[in-house]
């Protein structure tokens, strides 16, 4: 009976072994924890330009995360109303998809972007990535990296919590208010 290959060892060439290189090619810093914006603050030395975050409400519908890459600029924008550490996973994803250099994707076109960040011409617009929860090779790539880099960069706390929407505040604070009181000595 052949048993399956575990996670990170199917062969040379595998997409497992080409993400982890990717990432490994990234030269982190080894023992040391890295914020999200260091992490963009790195890759952006790599690339040769800035990586920017962009935290936006984005339209209903609309996929989570957008890579948009500019000839000076790189763009990570994120829905601002998901919980934090979801924001992190998609802003990691879309990072994934700049270290993986991907192509662009028919999930948004460049003239979409420029509704979404106004002050960015189409014409300046190179490719824009939309996240999608689709099952295409670029889309497993970029969740594979986004998640070995969070593995590498510390604990999913690390650095600013981003801006939480007042109605997820006051669903919390309600919630809170339902939990029954600890039971006496089980503080």
């Amino acid at each position: 009976m052949r048993w399956p290959v575990p996670f990170g060892r199917r062969g040379r060439n595998s997409r497992d072994d080409r993400c982890e290189r990717r990432v490994r090619d990234l030269g982190l810093p080894v023992d040391t924890t890295l914020t999200i914006e260091q992490l963009c603050e790195h890759v952006g030395r790599g690339r040769g330009r800035p990586v920017q975050l962009v935290s936006l409400e984005l339209p209903l519908g609309s996929p989570h995360g957008l890579w948009v890459s500019t000839e000076s600029r790189e763009y990570v924008v994120f829905e601002e109303r998901l919980a934090p550490v979801h924001q992190r996973q998609v802003i990691l994803h879309e990072i994934g998809h700049i270290v993986c250099d991907h192509a662009a994707s028919p999930a948004l076109a460049a003239e979409d972007a420029g509704l979404l960040l106004p002050s960015l011409s189409p014409d300046l617009v190179q490719r824009v990535l939309g996240r999608e929860h689709g099952q295409s090779d670029a889309e497993i790539e970029a969740e594979l990296v986004g998640s070995l880099i969070g593995r590498r960069i510390g604990a999913w706390t690390t650095g600013p919590v981003w801006p939480v929407a007042p109605e997820a505040r006051r669903l919390a604070a309600r919630l809170a208010e339902l939990e029954p009181p600890a039971a006496p000595g089980r503080g």
